[in-house]
């Protein structure tokens, strides 16, 4: 199983993306991640479309596009288009799940869906056969900076069970240290924002959390 490790760009410095980008892309990162906020499926507002597609003209690293929206089937075809190469809701969300998965796939994505800390990871199964990976938040969704939960590892020890050669994603607290336990737990593909960004040597980071999961 790949390890993948994906920097998270809410915790990057919004006024110099294009230099941020390039930390990652010069670092090794496997992907970016890219966190959608409504202000309304979370309490907090992030970017937008117009926003992913300008990222997209300066960045060849494929982009892993997290909709923490309420209705990700509407906006799919806007994140289509700005360049998104992953689209992840989810399955909280109140949009017809197949539905908006079909239309992710359709539009040329991969599609993946999403629990929050306390959604059983079950409700992701029936739709395993479309799905190119599953993201186990390991934090309350819509704000950077907070704790691993290590409460998630359960599920993502089920899923992984489940699913041998899946992508599974966790997002949320972390580090050097937590991603040893993500990884002993089955994930193979990890957000890491604050650890990356406030780095003195974002590569090196990048290169430790990547050998500390295969550990």
């Amino acid at each position: 199983m790949d390890i993948k490790i994906s920097p998270s760009m809410l915790a990057s410095d919004y006024a110099n993306l294009q230099t941020e980008l390039a930390k990652c892309e010069k670092g090794g990162a496997d992907l970016i991640h890219l966190d959608v906020m409504d202000g309304h499926f979370v309490p907090n507002i992030s970017i937008g479309a117009p926003v992913i597609a300008a990222m997209k003209k300066v960045c060849a690293v494929p982009f892993d596009v997290h909709l923490m929206i309420s209705d990700p089937y509407f906006y799919a075809d806007d994140f289509i288009k700005a360049g998104a190469d992953i689209i992840t809701f989810h399955t909280e969300c109140d949009s017809d799940i197949q539905k908006t998965i079909d239309k992710i796939i359709a539009g040329g994505c991969k599609a993946g869906l999403a629990v929050k800390p306390n959604t059983p990871v079950e409700d992701v199964f029936e739709y395993l056969d479309k799905l190119s990976m599953v993201l186990v938040m390991t934090v309350e969704p819509g704000f950077g900076g907070q704790s691993f939960m290590e409460s998630t590892l359960p599920k993502i020890k089920a899923l992984r069970e489940k699913c041998p050669s899946l992508d599974i994603q966790v997002d949320g607290g972390i580090n050097t240290e937590t991603v040893k336990l993500a990884g002993k737990a089955g994930a193979n593909v990890f957000v890491a924002g604050s650890a990356v960004f406030k780095s003195d040597d974002p590569a090196k980071t990048i290169e430790i959390l990547r050998n500390n999961a295969r550990a």
